[in-house]
This record gives structure tokens, C-alpha cells and sequence, in this order.
């Protein structure tokens, strides 16, 4: 999860919109945003076309 604080595309990204787990949940603890070519971009962001974070995670479960 994320606060998107500062991030211009925190409503298309699922980190920012997914709803909360009642029981358990993992946050950020400041969004992991950097500035790059004059830009503010996040290298987390979890939209459309974000296959690099979920091949991460299938990679660690895959590795147990």
C-alpha cells in the first residue's frame, strides 16, 4: 500500500487504490518516488502495464 503523496499517478496505480486488509497490511513507509531526467517517477508503480513487479513476486514465491 501507499499513501501517494506527491505521486501525479497515485489513482492508476494499485499500490494507491487497493483496498485494505482488515487484519494484516504492508505500507510504504514514504512513497519510493525519485526524480530522473527531471521527472518525479516511481519505480513501484502497479498499473496496467507493470509486469515487472508482478514477475518479482512470482519469482519469490517460486524460489520457495
Amino acid at each position: 500500500m501507499c499513501s501517494g503523496v506527491g505521486c501525479r499517478v497515485k489513482d492508476k496505480c494499485y499500490r494507491f487504490t487497493a483496498k485494505k486488509c482488515e487484519f494484516w497490511q504492508s505500507y510504504f513507509l514514504a512513497p519510493p518516488l525519485e526524480v530522473k531526467n527531471d521527472v518525479l517517477v516511481c519505480e513501484m508503480f502497479w498499473g496496467e502495464k507493470s509486469d515487472k513487479i508482478y514477475k518479482s513476486i512470482e519469482d519469490i514465491f517460486n524460489d520457495k
